[in-house]
C-alpha cells in the first residue's frame, strides 16, 4: 500500500489541494504499482520572476527503485500537473527502455569496456582549493548490476549515481561521459 507524504513551505494545505494532489500523483500507482511511498514537497518561493514562485517536488520510492521531479510554474495546481506528468513521461520511458533492452549481457559488457578510462581521466584532474562542504547527504542505497543502475539514474535525471554493485558486493559509481555514454568507477582500497 503507497504511503503518500505532503510537505508545504509557505502554502498552506487546504483540503482541496490534499485532494488534488492525492489524484493527480496517486495515479502514479498505475503505472509503477509496487510504490511503497510518495513524498511531496509544496513551496513558495520569493523569486524575482513571478512564474517560477510556486514548486512541486515530488519523490517516488518502491521496491528498489527512486523517481524524483521538480516543476516550478506561477500556479501551484499547474505545478503538480507538471510534475505528474513529468514522472508518468518517465516511468513510460523506463518501462520502454527494460523492454527493448533485455539483453543486459551487452551493456554490461559496454560498461566494463568505459570502467578504466574514467579512472585515469579523474587521477588526472587538477586538485581543488580547500573545499567548503555546504550540504550532505544521507540515503540508502540498494545491491543491483551496473544495467539496473543505469535504469535507476536514468529514472532520476542525474548523471551520476552510487550504488551496492550486487556482483562485487563494493560501493560503486556509475556517472554519464559527454559522449552519452556512462562510466563505473569502482573504488579500490589502497
Amino acid at each position: 500500500m503507497m504511503n503518500l507524504i505532503i510537505q508545504t513551505h509557505n502554502v498552506e494545505l487546504t483540503d482541496w489541494l490534499r485532494q488534488y494532489v492525492e489524484k493527480k500523483i496517486g495515479r502514479l500507482e498505475r503505472y509503477l504499482p509496487d510504490i511503497d511511498e510518495i513524498r511531496v514537497e509544496l513551496r513558495e518561493e520569493s523569486t524575482r520572476s513571478a512564474s517560477d514562485r510556486a514548486v512541486a517536488q515530488v519523490t517516488v520510492r518502491s521496491r528498489r527503485t527512486i523517481l524524483r521531479a521538480e516543476e516550478r510554474t506561477g500556479d501551484m495546481f499547474a505545478s503538480i500537473d507538471a510534475v505528474a506528468d513529468k514522472l508518468e513521461r518517465r516511468i513510460r520511458r523506463f518501462k520502454g527502455k527494460r523492454a527493448r533492452n533485455n539483453k543486459r549481457a551487452i551493456a554490461e559488457a559496454h560498461l566494463l569496456e568505459e570502467t578504466l578510462s574514467p579512472v585515469a581521466e579523474l587521477i588526472e584532474e587538477e586538485p581543488v582549493p580547500e573545499a567548503n562542504i555546504v550540504r550532505r547527504k544521507r540515503f540508502e542505497i540498494y545491491p543491483m548490476d551496473p544495467t539496473e543502475a543505469v535504469e535507476q539514474m536514468e529514472l532520476l535525471g542525474h548523471d551520476f549515481f552510487v550504488f551496492l554493485n550486487a556482483e562485487t558486493g563494493q560501493v560503486n559509481v556509475l556517472y554519464r561521459r559527454r559522449s552519452g555514454d556512462y562510466g563505473l568507477i569502482e573504488p579500490i582500497i589502497a
